[in-house]
Protein backbone atom coordinates (compact mmCIF):
# COMPACT_ATOMS: atom_id res chain seq x y z
CA UNK A 1 0.00 0.00 0.00
CA UNK A 2 1.35 3.61 -0.86
CA UNK A 3 2.52 5.44 1.99
CA UNK A 4 0.43 8.36 1.52
CA UNK A 5 -2.45 5.94 1.98
CA UNK A 6 -0.88 5.06 5.28
CA UNK A 7 -0.49 8.48 6.13
CA UNK A 8 -3.95 9.90 5.10
CA UNK A 9 -5.62 6.89 6.84
CA UNK A 10 -3.86 7.33 10.14
CA UNK A 11 -4.59 10.80 9.61
CA UNK A 12 -6.48 11.12 13.48
CA UNK A 13 -3.07 9.28 15.13
CA UNK A 14 -0.07 11.03 17.38
CA UNK A 15 3.34 10.82 15.37
CA UNK A 16 5.10 7.78 17.34
CA UNK A 17 7.25 5.03 17.10
CA UNK A 18 9.65 5.82 14.09
CA UNK A 19 7.66 8.43 12.55
CA UNK A 20 5.60 5.82 11.89
CA UNK A 21 1.66 7.49 12.65
CA UNK A 22 0.24 5.71 15.76
CA UNK A 23 -2.50 6.87 18.87
CA UNK A 24 -2.33 6.70 22.07
CA UNK A 25 -6.18 6.66 22.76
CA UNK A 26 -7.13 8.72 25.75
CA UNK A 27 -9.25 7.16 28.67
CA UNK A 28 -12.75 6.73 29.03
CA UNK A 29 -14.32 10.32 29.54
CA UNK A 30 -17.12 8.73 31.31
CA UNK A 31 -15.12 6.44 33.74
CA UNK A 32 -12.10 8.63 34.33
CA UNK A 33 -9.81 5.73 33.88
CA UNK A 34 -6.30 5.62 31.91
CA UNK A 35 -6.96 3.74 28.58
CA UNK A 36 -5.78 0.17 29.39
CA UNK A 37 -8.59 -0.14 32.77
CA UNK A 38 -11.29 2.07 30.80
CA UNK A 39 -10.57 -0.72 27.84
CA UNK A 40 -10.71 -3.29 29.84
CA UNK A 41 -13.82 -2.15 31.46
CA UNK A 42 -15.93 -0.92 28.61
CA UNK A 43 -17.78 1.53 31.21
CA UNK A 44 -21.48 2.33 29.71
CA UNK A 45 -21.12 5.64 27.71
CA UNK A 46 -23.21 8.12 29.49
CA UNK A 47 -25.87 9.81 27.33
CA UNK A 48 -25.82 13.15 30.17
CA UNK A 49 -24.62 16.44 28.28
CA UNK A 50 -23.01 19.20 30.48
CA UNK A 51 -24.21 22.44 29.30
CA UNK A 52 -21.72 24.44 26.76
CA UNK A 53 -20.95 28.13 27.50
CA UNK A 54 -20.30 30.31 24.73
CA UNK A 55 -16.58 31.87 24.90
CA UNK A 56 -14.20 33.71 23.05
CA UNK A 57 -11.17 32.09 24.02
CA UNK A 58 -11.23 27.96 25.25
CA UNK A 59 -8.30 25.55 25.60
CA UNK A 60 -8.65 22.06 24.10
CA UNK A 61 -7.86 18.84 25.52
CA UNK A 62 -4.71 18.96 24.12
CA UNK A 63 -3.72 22.16 25.62
CA UNK A 64 -3.88 24.13 22.50
CA UNK A 65 -5.45 27.54 23.53
CA UNK A 66 -8.01 29.20 20.92
CA UNK A 67 -8.25 33.26 21.30
CA UNK A 68 -11.02 35.16 18.72
CA UNK A 69 -12.26 38.88 18.78
CA UNK A 70 -16.01 37.23 18.16
CA UNK A 71 -17.43 34.46 17.02
CA UNK A 72 -16.04 33.13 13.47
CA UNK A 73 -18.20 33.14 10.61
CA UNK A 74 -15.64 32.13 7.72
CA UNK A 75 -13.95 29.08 8.40
CA UNK A 76 -11.76 27.19 6.30
CA UNK A 77 -11.71 23.28 6.45
CA UNK A 78 -8.10 21.62 5.87
CA UNK A 79 -9.29 18.45 7.67
CA UNK A 80 -13.00 16.72 7.78
CA UNK A 81 -13.09 16.66 11.57
CA UNK A 82 -13.83 20.51 11.04
CA UNK A 83 -16.68 19.93 8.12
CA UNK A 84 -17.94 17.21 10.49
CA UNK A 85 -18.62 19.70 13.56
CA UNK A 86 -19.75 22.90 10.84
CA UNK A 87 -22.23 20.72 9.51
CA UNK A 88 -23.11 19.51 12.98
CA UNK A 89 -23.84 23.22 14.28
CA UNK A 90 -25.66 24.23 11.43
CA UNK A 91 -22.68 25.76 9.50
CA UNK A 92 -21.18 25.38 5.79
CA UNK A 93 -17.53 25.70 5.17
CA UNK A 94 -16.05 28.80 3.65
CA UNK A 95 -13.73 25.86 1.40
CA UNK A 96 -12.21 22.71 2.46
CA UNK A 97 -10.35 19.88 0.97
CA UNK A 98 -12.44 17.22 2.35
CA UNK A 99 -15.00 15.17 0.28
CA UNK A 100 -16.85 14.30 2.94
CA UNK A 101 -19.55 17.10 2.77
CA UNK A 102 -20.92 15.13 -0.51
CA UNK A 103 -22.41 11.92 1.85
CA UNK A 104 -26.24 12.31 2.09
CA UNK A 105 -25.93 12.59 6.05
CA UNK A 106 -23.69 15.66 5.48
CA UNK A 107 -25.02 18.49 2.36
CA UNK A 108 -25.35 15.85 -0.64
CA UNK A 109 -23.35 16.31 -3.84
CA UNK A 110 -25.35 19.01 -5.22
CA UNK A 111 -24.93 21.08 -2.14
CA UNK A 112 -21.20 20.17 -1.33
CA UNK A 113 -20.30 20.94 -4.73
CA UNK A 114 -20.56 24.70 -4.17
CA UNK A 115 -18.15 24.75 -1.23
CA UNK A 116 -15.04 26.21 -2.69
CA UNK A 117 -12.05 23.54 -2.49
CA UNK A 118 -8.69 24.44 -1.62
CA UNK A 119 -5.90 23.17 -4.03
CA UNK A 120 -3.12 21.55 -2.98
CA UNK A 121 -5.32 18.21 -1.48
CA UNK A 122 -5.26 17.08 2.16
CA UNK A 123 -0.72 16.77 2.41
CA UNK A 124 0.05 20.10 0.64
CA UNK A 125 -3.11 23.15 0.55
CA UNK A 126 -1.87 25.89 -0.59
CA UNK A 127 -1.52 28.89 2.12
CA UNK A 128 -2.64 31.90 -0.92
CA UNK A 129 -5.67 30.03 -1.33
CA UNK A 130 -7.00 29.85 2.04
CA UNK A 131 -6.21 33.18 2.61
CA UNK A 132 -7.93 34.47 -0.05
CA UNK A 133 -10.92 33.31 1.07
CA UNK A 134 -10.09 35.84 4.25
CA UNK A 135 -11.14 33.32 6.51
CA UNK A 136 -12.18 34.15 10.40
CA UNK A 137 -10.33 30.77 11.45
CA UNK A 138 -8.44 27.69 9.64
CA UNK A 139 -8.76 23.91 11.67
CA UNK A 140 -6.03 21.90 10.14
CA UNK A 141 -4.32 18.59 11.76
CA UNK A 142 -1.97 19.00 13.97
CA UNK A 143 1.20 16.73 12.49
CA UNK A 144 -0.42 17.66 8.96
CA UNK A 145 -0.55 21.17 8.63
CA UNK A 146 0.97 22.23 11.64
CA UNK A 147 3.56 23.67 9.48
CA UNK A 148 1.13 26.09 7.76
CA UNK A 149 0.95 28.25 11.12
CA UNK A 150 4.15 30.45 10.35
CA UNK A 151 2.46 31.45 7.09
CA UNK A 152 -1.09 31.73 8.52
CA UNK A 153 -0.07 33.93 11.20
CA UNK A 154 -1.20 37.30 11.66
CA UNK A 155 -4.15 36.76 8.91
CA UNK A 156 -5.91 34.40 10.36
CA UNK A 157 -6.24 31.98 13.55
CA UNK A 158 -4.74 28.52 12.78
CA UNK A 159 -6.04 25.59 14.96
CA UNK A 160 -4.61 22.11 15.38
CA UNK A 161 -6.51 19.07 16.14
CA UNK A 162 -5.53 16.10 16.81
CA UNK A 163 -8.33 13.88 17.79
CA UNK A 164 -7.29 10.23 18.98
CA UNK A 165 -10.74 8.99 20.11
CA UNK A 166 -14.57 9.56 20.26
CA UNK A 167 -14.19 11.74 23.08
CA UNK A 168 -11.39 13.95 21.74
CA UNK A 169 -14.34 14.77 18.57
CA UNK A 170 -16.80 15.50 21.37
CA UNK A 171 -14.08 17.93 23.16
CA UNK A 172 -13.74 19.38 19.84
CA UNK A 173 -17.12 19.63 18.63
CA UNK A 174 -18.00 21.33 22.17
CA UNK A 175 -15.13 23.90 21.49
CA UNK A 176 -16.11 24.97 18.45
CA UNK A 177 -19.78 25.47 19.81
CA UNK A 178 -18.67 27.62 22.45
CA UNK A 179 -16.35 29.41 19.87
CA UNK A 180 -19.27 30.07 17.11
CA UNK A 181 -21.94 30.54 20.26
CA UNK A 182 -23.81 27.97 18.70
CA UNK A 183 -24.24 26.04 21.99
CA UNK A 184 -27.71 24.26 21.62
CA UNK A 185 -26.35 22.68 18.22
CA UNK A 186 -23.60 21.42 19.84
CA UNK A 187 -25.48 19.92 22.77
CA UNK A 188 -28.07 18.39 20.67
CA UNK A 189 -25.09 16.66 18.76
CA UNK A 190 -23.39 15.36 21.11
CA UNK A 191 -26.49 14.22 22.88
CA UNK A 192 -27.69 12.55 19.58
CA UNK A 193 -23.83 10.45 19.42
CA UNK A 194 -24.21 9.17 23.02
CA UNK A 195 -27.77 8.30 22.50
CA UNK A 196 -26.76 6.25 19.93
CA UNK A 197 -23.03 4.78 21.10
CA UNK A 198 -25.17 3.97 24.28
CA UNK A 199 -28.17 2.31 22.14
CA UNK A 200 -25.44 0.34 20.30
CA UNK A 201 -23.88 -0.95 23.33
CA UNK A 202 -26.67 -2.23 24.82
CA UNK A 203 -26.92 -4.84 21.73
CA UNK A 204 -23.34 -5.41 21.83
CA UNK A 205 -22.43 -8.35 18.95
CA UNK A 206 -20.36 -11.22 20.03
CA UNK A 207 -19.42 -11.60 16.56
CA UNK A 208 -15.85 -10.94 15.20
CA UNK A 209 -15.64 -7.42 13.61
CA UNK A 210 -12.58 -5.77 11.68
CA UNK A 211 -11.67 -2.82 10.06
CA UNK A 212 -8.82 -3.07 6.90
CA UNK A 213 -8.32 -0.55 4.50
CA UNK A 214 -5.81 0.20 1.97
CA UNK A 215 -5.32 0.14 -1.77
CA UNK A 216 -3.91 -3.28 -2.75
CA UNK A 217 -2.67 -6.37 -0.97
CA UNK A 218 -0.84 -4.97 1.26
CA UNK A 219 -3.62 -3.61 3.95
CA UNK A 220 -3.84 -2.57 7.28
CA UNK A 221 -5.82 -3.51 10.18
CA UNK A 222 -7.33 -0.67 11.84
CA UNK A 223 -6.89 -0.80 15.95
CA UNK A 224 -8.80 1.07 18.96
CA UNK A 225 -5.35 2.62 19.45
CA UNK A 226 -5.01 3.97 16.19
CA UNK A 227 -7.83 4.83 14.58
CA UNK A 228 -10.84 6.70 15.89
CA UNK A 229 -13.50 4.99 14.24
CA UNK A 230 -12.06 1.21 15.25
CA UNK A 231 -12.03 2.72 18.96
CA UNK A 232 -15.53 2.37 19.19
CA UNK A 233 -15.99 -1.60 17.88
CA UNK A 234 -14.77 -2.58 21.22
CA UNK A 235 -17.95 -1.16 22.77
CA UNK A 236 -20.17 -3.30 19.97
CA UNK A 237 -18.46 -6.13 19.14
CA UNK A 238 -15.80 -8.33 19.67
CA UNK A 239 -12.81 -6.83 18.30
CA UNK A 240 -9.22 -8.71 19.14
CA UNK A 241 -6.82 -6.16 16.94
CA UNK A 242 -4.26 -4.36 18.73
CA UNK A 243 -1.36 -2.19 17.33
CA UNK A 244 1.66 -3.40 16.81
CA UNK A 245 3.17 0.18 15.36
CA UNK A 246 4.00 -0.96 12.37
CA UNK A 247 0.68 -0.62 9.75
CA UNK A 248 -0.06 -3.85 7.74
CA UNK A 249 1.09 -5.76 10.36
CA UNK A 250 -1.19 -8.10 10.23
CA UNK A 251 -1.42 -11.18 7.20
CA UNK A 252 -4.28 -13.04 5.99
CA UNK A 253 -3.36 -15.90 7.41
CA UNK A 254 -3.66 -14.39 10.89
CA UNK A 255 -7.41 -12.62 10.22
CA UNK A 256 -8.61 -15.84 8.70
CA UNK A 257 -7.42 -18.01 12.36
CA UNK A 258 -9.24 -15.11 13.79
CA UNK A 259 -12.58 -16.53 12.32
CA UNK A 260 -13.97 -12.72 11.73
CA UNK A 261 -17.32 -12.79 11.24
CA UNK A 262 -18.19 -9.44 10.28
CA UNK A 263 -15.56 -7.49 7.73
CA UNK A 264 -15.87 -3.83 6.89
CA UNK A 265 -13.24 -2.46 3.77
CA UNK A 266 -12.18 0.88 3.30
CA UNK A 267 -10.65 1.36 -0.10
CA UNK A 268 -8.22 4.29 -0.46
CA UNK A 269 -7.72 6.03 -4.13
CA UNK A 270 -5.16 8.01 -5.04
CA UNK A 271 -5.69 9.56 -8.56
CA UNK A 272 -8.15 7.86 -10.66
CA UNK A 273 -10.05 4.49 -8.81
CA UNK A 274 -8.82 1.07 -9.53
CA UNK A 275 -11.03 -1.23 -7.94
CA UNK A 276 -11.85 -2.01 -4.77
CA UNK A 277 -9.94 -3.56 -2.26
CA UNK A 278 -12.42 -6.96 -1.63
CA UNK A 279 -12.12 -7.39 -5.26
CA UNK A 280 -8.31 -7.40 -5.24
CA UNK A 281 -7.89 -9.39 -2.10
CA UNK A 282 -10.33 -11.75 -3.24
CA UNK A 283 -7.23 -12.94 -5.76
CA UNK A 284 -5.79 -14.67 -2.64
CA UNK A 285 -7.23 -17.96 -1.91
CA UNK A 286 -7.32 -17.28 1.83
CA UNK A 287 -9.85 -14.58 1.05
CA UNK A 288 -12.75 -16.60 0.14
CA UNK A 289 -12.11 -18.95 3.86
CA UNK A 290 -12.92 -16.26 6.12
CA UNK A 291 -16.01 -16.85 7.48
CA UNK A 292 -17.32 -13.48 6.58
CA UNK A 293 -16.40 -13.93 3.43
CA UNK A 294 -18.25 -17.14 3.00
CA UNK A 295 -21.11 -15.47 4.69
CA UNK A 296 -21.52 -12.65 2.63
CA UNK A 297 -20.71 -10.03 5.40
CA UNK A 298 -17.76 -8.28 3.89
CA UNK A 299 -19.15 -4.68 3.53
CA UNK A 300 -17.23 -2.08 1.44
CA UNK A 301 -17.93 1.15 3.10
CA UNK A 302 -17.25 5.05 2.72
CA UNK A 303 -13.86 5.97 3.73
CA UNK A 304 -14.50 9.58 2.98
CA UNK A 305 -16.43 9.13 6.25
CA UNK A 306 -15.20 6.03 7.65
CA UNK A 307 -11.44 6.73 7.39
CA UNK A 308 -11.48 10.71 7.48
CA UNK A 309 -14.26 12.12 8.98
CA UNK A 310 -13.68 11.59 13.02
CA UNK A 311 -16.72 13.54 14.45
CA UNK A 312 -19.51 12.95 16.05
CA UNK A 313 -21.86 12.89 12.77
CA UNK A 314 -19.41 10.38 10.67
CA UNK A 315 -19.22 8.27 13.80
CA UNK A 316 -22.85 7.85 14.16
CA UNK A 317 -23.04 6.83 10.55
CA UNK A 318 -20.31 4.25 11.74
CA UNK A 319 -22.45 3.30 14.63
CA UNK A 320 -25.83 2.33 12.24
CA UNK A 321 -23.77 1.39 10.03
CA UNK A 322 -21.26 -1.04 12.14
CA UNK A 323 -24.53 -2.39 14.41
CA UNK A 324 -27.17 -2.92 11.13
CA UNK A 325 -23.83 -5.40 9.76
CA UNK A 326 -23.38 -7.08 13.03
CA UNK A 327 -26.83 -8.14 13.67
Amino acid sequence: MPRTALRVRRWAAIAVLGGLLAGCGTGDADSGKPPAAAAGAQARTSTEVRPIEAATRITDAKGVTVSLPKPPEKIVCLVALCDDILVELGMTPTATNSQVLAHPEFLGKEKAAKVPVVPGGFLSPEVEAILAHKPDLVIGLEDTHGKLAPALKGATTFWPVQPGSWQDSVGYLRDLAALTGRTAQGEKAEKTFRTRLAAAEKQKSDRTALIIFGSDENFGVATPETDVAAGLFPKISHYPWKSRGVDGSYSLEEILARDVDVLFVETLSFGAPDGKLSEKLAKNPLWSRIPAVKNGKVFEVDSEVWAKGRGTRSLGVVLDEATAALR
